[in-house]
Order: structure tokens, then C-alpha cells, then sequence
């Protein structure tokens, strides 16, 4: 099993990171919340989990153990998978997941594409005795790097939504939108809030 993997940045996009590992590149399925935390450095270190499934073999990266261990709740719950998991921490930081479950905030969880209130509510319930257990320890918050161009925000974003499985033209209608009211929002912010839109 493979605990983490440590090395240089390859290639990193809002979805995804190659990591070479003396010469060998692993590609992890990130959230937001990772690639907020490793853009703009070489090297990094992402804790992992891999998926391994009949038809394939996913490896998901977290930049902390803690994100990773609320990545482990939500799998553990009925009916949410990998990429569902990764969608609910792309549009929430673990510490706004720990709070919505902890105060039992079923709108604000179903407000994240392809969560309706039922799945939301399941979490909820699944969910709250595990986090006030203390299984999930203090989140640590990392900074945003703003782009400089909003072009370069704009394609960013819009590439990362269609990697998430959302069509491009309805992505990039939504992003084009939220850099009208927020034109210095830096990329991982109009993911999130697209997120919530699309």
C-alpha cells in the first residue's frame, strides 16, 4: 500500500498532479483544497489512497493526512465514490466539511453538484458521531496564490470543470460569469464557486 509519494511536481492541473518519484510519474486525482496547497512550490509530498477497481487503478493525492481522512469518511459512506468525494472537498476546505457535518448543515452540503438532500443527509448522519470523535484532527489553512491573467484563470478552471465531467460550454458560461463579479478570484475560488453554480 502506498502511504504518500514525495518528489517533484511534473505537471499540475486543478484536477490532477504528476508527481515524479525518481523518474517514475504517478498521477493523483487532487482536490481544490491540494492544489491550492502545492501550486507554485517543485516539489511536494501527497499523502495517497488508491482505488483499485477491476477496470482500473486510481490513486487520489491529499497535501495533508487530515484531508485524506475526511476522504476516507465520505467513501465510507453509501452511495458516495471517489470523484463525489473529491467534489464535496473541492467545494468545501475540511474544516467548512467538519462544521456543515458537525452542525448538521444538510443546505449548505447539497448545494455541492450531485449531492441532493437525501445523499447530504446520509453523510450527516453517517458522519457526525465519527468526526466529533476526533478522528479528524484541527485542520491547518494554506494560502491562495492568485494568477496573474484572468485568461489563464478562465482556461484553468474551465479545463479542471470538464476533467470533474461537466460540459464545457455551460463551464465556461459559468466561469466567464464569476470573473465578471470577481475578477481577481484567484482559480481554485472560481472552481469552488462554479462548483456550486453548475
Amino acid at each position: 500500500m502506498i502511504e504518500y509519494i514525495q518528489g517533484d511536481i511534473a505537471e499540475l492541473t486543478p484536477a490532477t498532479a504528476v508527481i515524479d518519484c525518481h523518474g517514475v510519474g504517478y498521477a493523483a486525482n487532487i482536490s481544490l483544497n491540494t492544489y491550492s496547497a502545492i501550486q507554485g512550490k517543485k516539489a511536494c509530498k501527497l499523502y495517497i489512497h488508491e482505488a483499485i477497481r477491476e477496470d482500473a487503478y486510481v490513486l487520489f493525492g491529499f497535501a495533508d493526512r487530515q484531508e485524506r481522512e475526511l476522504f476516507l469518511l465520505l467513501i465510507s459512506v453509501s452511495g458516495i465514490g471517489g470523484n463525489t468525494a473529491r467534489m464535496i472537498l473541492s467545494a468545501l476546505s475540511p474544516n467548512e466539511l467538519i462544521n456543515v457535518i458537525s452542525n448538521e448543515n444538510a443546505n449548505l452540503l447539497k448545494s455541492v453538484k450531485g449531492i441532493g438532500l437525501k445523499t447530504a443527509q446520509r453523510i450527516i448522519v453517517d458522519l457526525k458521531d465519527k468526526i466529533k470523535t476526533g478522528a479528524v484532527a484541527a485542520a491547518s489553512t494554506g494560502g491562495t496564490a492568485t494568477l496573474p491573467a484572468n485568461n489563464e484563470v478562465m482556461d484553468e478552471a474551465v479545463a479542471a470543470l470538464t476533467m470533474l465531467g461537466f460540459a464545457q460550454g455551460p463551464s465556461q458560461k459559468v466561469v466567464i460569469g464569476i470573473l465578471k463579479e470577481e475578477p481577481s478570484a484567484p482559480v481554485e475560488q472560481v472552481i469552488k464557486l462554479a462548483l456550486k453554480r453548475l
